[in-house]
């Protein structure tokens, strides 16, 4: 199994004239933390106008900063928005980063998820898949071909050469977002690596783990011609400290992420409430002063605890047949130092066992991919509830959604 760090860049109010200066430093410190503790992945989404929540609307430029401090670990896009970004400009941005980088781009790309983020790019959540898909025939051969032109439902691009070419050819390894669990089955059947939320049980794993390598071994439809990236990572809250209570102390960040996710979640088309009338953190505060047990169940899943309690939450995992897990560390205002105390802990304490076994794990897919091993289809109905009974439940915003 191999690990990854996931970064929104959260920045709860309130704020101070320096706070995103501070919080943009002290990611790429952790960045580099990373890097030199053998983490395989570092990930950066790409979000629009969702204060307090998000504060990345520019992932190219944190990760173009982030290749020039590091040497090993892979810098993914977790995800680009084709739907509010041109094809061309992704093309150029992804290859001019690999070449940066020296070809360690992973390339996750998304629809956008709210119309908070669509409506000022003229684009709807009625459309936004079929608009994903066009992107993604227009940006392939970008990538590849020295003259290319294009005509889409959506998209239409005259002969023109895109430059740069990536390092990686024909192009970085292609991901997509899951942020709804029945995308994971659609990822395989595109070829892509899926990119989602932790799993509720090992049931669930398992049930997804399987339709996402039958889409992909017998339902193939790739949308055009790019080498597929058979791969499953999962984002998992984090938090690692020398024991479970601690763990959980430290993890308050962990809890608003919840919140702010099923806050905004319930309003129509995910809107945010408008600018200036509301502060998600002293929303959030005044959720956990109403409900303490609520707050200590939230905490009690993910992979927030000592060393032995992450191991033997990994060991589950890993027996699921996960790829990669990509730590959510990096919420509301978990502390910088809370941060790379955790991932220095972890790394010593934790990721070596996982490590250590990661050539048996290549060899069962590649098992699976040639046919030799033949999984069982599994009815993934009972298994598409994201959240679980002991996440955060929360009120959607005031005047979000009218």
């Amino acid at each position: 199994m191999k690990f990854g760090i996931f970064y929104e860049l959260q920045l709860p109010k309130p704020w101070g004239p320096t706070s995103e200066r501070d919080l943009y430093r002290n990611a790429l410190a952790q960045l580099e933390l990373a890097d030199r503790l053998g983490y395989d992945y570092a990930w950066e989404v790409e979000h629009h106008f969702l204060e307090e929540y998000s504060h990345s609307p520019a992932p190219e430029v944190f990760l173009g900063a982030a290749s020039q401090r590091t040497s090993r670990i892979r810098l993914g896009h977790g995800i680009i928005q084709l739907t509010t970004n041109h094809p061309a400009r992704v093309a150029e941005r992804v290859a001019t980063l690999d070449l940066l980088s020296d070809g360690r781009v992973e390339f996750g790309i998304g629809e956008g998820a709210s119309i908070t983020e669509l409506a000022p790019f003229d684009r709807t959540m009625a459309e936004k898949r079929a608009i994903w898909e066009d992107a993604v025939r227009c940006i392939i051969p970008m990538m590849r071909e020295e003259g290319f032109e294009y005509d889409g439902p959506h998209f239409q691009f005259p002969l023109r050469n895109v430059l740069p070419k990536p390092l990686q050819r024909p192009h970085p390894p292609l991901w997509v977002a899951c942020s709804q669990l029945e995308t994971i089955e659609m990822a395989g059947r595109r070829g892509m690596g899926a990119l989602g939320f932790q799993f509720l049980s090992a049931d669930a794993a398992r049930a997804w783990v399987s339709a996402y390598y039958n889409s992909y071994v017998k339902r193939l439809d790739k949308l055009a011609d790019y080498t597929t990236n058979p791969n499953i990572a999962l984002v998992s809250y984090f938090m690692c400290a020398e024991t479970d209570e601690e763990a959980r102390r430290r993890a308050d960040g962990v809890t608003f992420f919840q919140f702010a996710l099923r806050y905004y979640s319930a309003a129509q088309g995910r809107e945010r409430a408008k600018p200036g009338t509301v502060s998600l953190w002293a929303e959030y505060e005044a959720w956990k002063r109403a409900n303490p047990e609520a707050v200590a169940r939230a905490l009690s899943g993910g992979l927030i605890g000592s060393p032995e309690t992450l191991r033997r939450k990994l060991r589950k995992f890993e027996a699921s047949n996960i790829d990669q897990i990509i730590l959510l560390n990096q919420a509301g205002k978990n502390s910088h130092a809370d941060i790379c105390e955790s991932l220095d802990l972890f790394a010593r304490e934790v990721m070596p066992e996982f490590h250590s076994r990661e050539s048996e794990h290549q060899d069962w897919k590649r098992r699976v991919l040639a046919g030799e091993i033949t999984l069982e289809e599994i009815d993934t109905t009972p298994f598409r509830d994201r959240f679980g009974p002991n996440a955060v439940q929360a009120a959607p915003a005031a005047g979000a959604g009218e």
